[in-house]
């Protein structure tokens, strides 16, 4: 495909991800993403008539617009991460313009930020680009520092201000999490009313999952459930951790202690691993995650991390060929955007959108 801006193979200097194509779950199972994919998965849907729109505009809109693919900018760090911590490497985005063009300049399909950023630029942006509100947060000021996700305004506000979507965060297996659970349930359904697009950030919490050493927080099996929690609560579109490792509930369940409900063929029929979860391809690992989303019938978007410096272009498009060729449906990339200059955090935003424009980076 034209206009590309980088060369994938070169980028990632090993061929291994590209050359993959033994999955443990076909991608004939898969409900992949497709240019027409409000018409084929979401219109059998209860979703009514404004939500099948606003999710087209968001697949129609910026660089990967057409092709089922999404590129998102989400900059809520600034509460969840506090604000000096997110931008002083680059104190433009004290100033809610400067993330707003950021994504425009970047090519993205939406913006996902707080109200205070969204509702400050809305006026002059909101027809312009998808705004993806995220309506709760771990506010991160409570001494010492709790971690709860809590609401920051209402859905009307959102919709109010020309939203496309709105997204929340539900910290599974937190002792908060029932109560999570239940409000952004609540807060879908209504999003859904008032035909506005519902994303989850499947995140997980707890201190238990860190055995041995071993933190669990990003295992696949752990974060598989977690989105399987969050299409049942009907997020449209599902945000998570791309898999570090698998096993979690072989290890939370050693020993004398008892978590969950499993089956060792999680890992080997399912994921390519052994019985206790070791091992297994980074794409398998994806995959399984894909598969709890209801086999992509919702979306699994994954996060691209934390930046890093010099190595954030490398792990951008690492992270986003194992999405896609695990039949993903894009990657939502923030600080190793806007923790560099605004030419800079285009460019990588170019270069994540440059794999999903690849046609050579194929489904595994």
């Amino acid at each position: 495909m034209s206009n590309l801006t980088i060369n994938v193979a070169s980028v990632l200097q090993d061929d291994a991800l590209l050359n993959f194509n033994s999955p443990a779950i076909s991608k004939n199972q898969l409900h992949l993403p497709s240019g027409n994919f409000v018409d084929r998965i979401l219109a059998m849907t209860d979703r009514n008539q404004n939500v099948l729109n606003n999710f087209n505009r968001i697949l129609n809109t910026g660089r990967l617009a057409g092709t089922g693919y999404t590129s998102i900018l989400p900059v809520d760090q600034g509460i969840e991460h506090s604000a000096g911590a997110s931008f002083a490497p680059n104190p433009t985005y004290f100033d809610p313009e400067s993330i707003i063009q950021l994504a425009i300049e970047g090519g993205c399909n939406a913006v996902a930020s707080t109200f205070g950023v969204l509702g400050a630029t809305a006026r002059k942006y909101a027809h312009k680009i998808p705004y993806i509100v995220k309506f709760n947060h771990n506010e991160l000021m409570t001494y010492p520092n709790t971690f709860n996700q809590i609401p920051f305004g209402t859905i009307k506000q959102c919709w109010e201000m020309g939203a496309a979507a709105i997204g929340a965060t539900i910290y599974f297996g937190s002792d908060e999490s029932e109560a999570q659970i239940q409000y952004v349930a609540d807060m879908f359904h209504e999003a859904h009313e008032y035909g506005m697009v519902t994303i989850l950030w499947c995140y997980i919490r707890n201190a238990a999952f860190k055995v041995n050493g071993i933190d669990y927080h990003s295992s696949a099996d752990l974060t598989g459930q977690a989105n399987h929690l969050g299409v049942t609560i009907q997020a449209d579109i599902i945000k998570q951790k791309l898999p570090t490792n698998n096993g979690g509930y072989t290890a939370l369940n050693s020993g004398d202690s008892s978590y969950g409900k499993f089956d060792n063929s999680i890992y080997t029929k399912l994921a390519g691993c052994d019985e206790n979860g070791s091992g297994g391809h980074p794409i398998d690992l994806c995959r399984y995650q894909v598969a709890n989303c209801y086999m992509g019938r919702s979306p699994l978007i994954n996060s691209g991390g934390a930046s890093s410096g010099a190595g954030d272009l490398k792990e951008a498009v690492t992270t986003a060929v194992i999405n896609k060729r695990a039949g993903g449906m894009g990657l939502i990339s923030g600080r190793k955007a806007f923790q560099r200059s605004m030419g800079e955090g285009a460019a990588l935003l170019h270069a994540i959108q440059d794999v999903y424009l690849d046609d050579s980076v194929t489904i595994a």
